[in-house]
């Protein structure tokens, strides 16, 4: 909810409620595919993990080093981390060389150094090519960050140096630099990519720039494919977030039956697109890639070999995140959790006497915020521990009411 003028500016609690289970459910796809427990470095050069810099143990200045989800926990709390998302290919640094005198916790006995982990500024708390921390205090522009799936560094949408597309979150994004590093990738965007759209001074001007290019490129697939539907301007613009699943399977089923190599086709076709700007890829494009002996070898000598995996996606990693978490909550996953574990080593008519406690107070809880939502107010901390203070009332009375009971 708004303020008035002059107050600062708030926000209602169904806003809170809202943007905090988004961050949950955020949180838990990333850190569900990641043990929290034990050190991930016997496990060598991880595929894809959660990864955190100690900006406290190895500061700006000194060499970068990352931490797995367990030694942020175990080893460095209360430390100043950065969070990095997810890198792939990353074995756990803690305790090393670059930690001086420091030892890990879970697994003391690592080598010296991990040569074959790649670092960035990200390590020290840096992001985009603008070289700035995140968030920025001192950037007054509210800009979303979003990933290259190569380099895996975040850049803020107005230095990409196009337009970012709708259904951005559907899409895996390849910035400039990664593309000119692999340049043969240009000649995939011309035939597959999102289309190409230069920012421009004016919403007309850009609308005009948007038409031309769908225009055209429907044009194209009209002319090769005839009987396509209408429907597949999802392969056009981006605008439709939907994609059909048996095109996915048709995709994949091609590139399988594909007996010459098919990044030569694309070349003899003659179509070309500006070498410009990020590149943003729909959904299922890595299946279209050319997987013949001469296109891996290109792939390797370009450092881009995980392209042709479809496991390799953050998509895919939040996927086994999301399914491991239902997979413990449905296999017992309540041994882990603290308050489970207490109640474990109580009596049956303690377990319950705590459960029926528990549901009353949340029960009470529930309605208590509720009467803010509904009206639109803003909960205070004063409000929360006028709350409790009322249920510890609630419960002195209780517990001098048994006084009086009879033994």
């Amino acid at each position: 909810m708004a303020a008035n003028d002059g107050e600062e500016a708030t926000v209602s609690l169904v806003d809170v409620l809202e943007e905090d289970e988004e961050l949950e459910n955020e949180a838990s796809a990333v850190l569900g595919g990641s043990d929290s427990e034990k050190c991930s470095y016997p496990e060598g050069y991880v595929k894809r993990q959660a990864l955190y810099a100690c900006n406290t143990c190895t500061p700006k200045g000194g060499e970068p080093a990352g931490l797995c989800l367990a030694c942020s926990y175990k080893c460095h709390e209360g430390h100043d981390l950065f969070e990095l998302y997810t890198k792939r290919n990353f074995r756990c640094d803690c305790g090393n060389d670059k930690f001086g005198e420091m030892e890990c916790k879970l697994f003391a006995d690592k080598e010296k150094f991990n040569s074959g982990n790649k670092y960035s500024h990200n390590f020290f708390g840096m992001y985009c090519t603008c070289d700035r921390p995140y968030p920025d205090p001192e950037d007054e522009v509210q800009d979303e960050m979003i990933q290259c799936v190569s380099c895996e560094d975040w850049l803020h949408g107005r230095h990409l140096g196009c337009v970012v597309p709708d259904c951005v979150e559907l899409q895996e994004m390849i910035c400039e630099t990664c593309m000119n590093k692999a340049p043969f990738l240009w000649t995939y965007a011309a035939d597959i990519a999102v289309p190409f759209i230069t920012k421009v001074s004016s919403c007309k001007e850009e609308e005009d720039v948007k038409v031309e290019h769908d225009e055209e490129e429907e044009k194209r697939i009209k002319e090769e494919n005839p009987k396509s539907p209408v429907d597949e301007k999802v392969q056009i613009n981006g605008t439709s977030c939907k994609r059909k699943h048996q095109d996915e399977i048709e995709g994949s089923s091609e590139e399988g039956s594909c007996s010459g190599c098919r990044l030569k086709e694309m070349k003899a076709s003659g179509r070309s697109r500006t070498q410009q700007g990020a590149v943003f890829w729909p959904s299922a494009w890595r299946t279209k890639l050319c997987l013949c002996t001469d296109c891996k070898i290109l792939y390797a000598d370009a450092g881009v070999s995980f392209l042709t995996d479809e496991t390799d996606t953050v998509l895919a990693y939040e996927n086994k995140g999301k399914s491991t978490e239902q997979a413990e909550q449905a296999g017992g996953a309540e041994g882990r959790d603290p308050l489970m574990s207490a109640l474990n080593n109580l009596n049956r008519v303690q377990q319950l006497e705590i459960i029926h406690e528990y549901n009353d107070m949340k029960t009470e809880l529930k309605d208590f915020l509720q009467t803010f939502a509904a009206e639109g107010k803003v909960v205070t901390p004063e409000d929360i521990r006028d709350f409790f203070e009322q249920q510890q009332s609630r419960k002195r009375r209780r517990a001098n009411a048994g006084q009086f009971y009879c033994s």
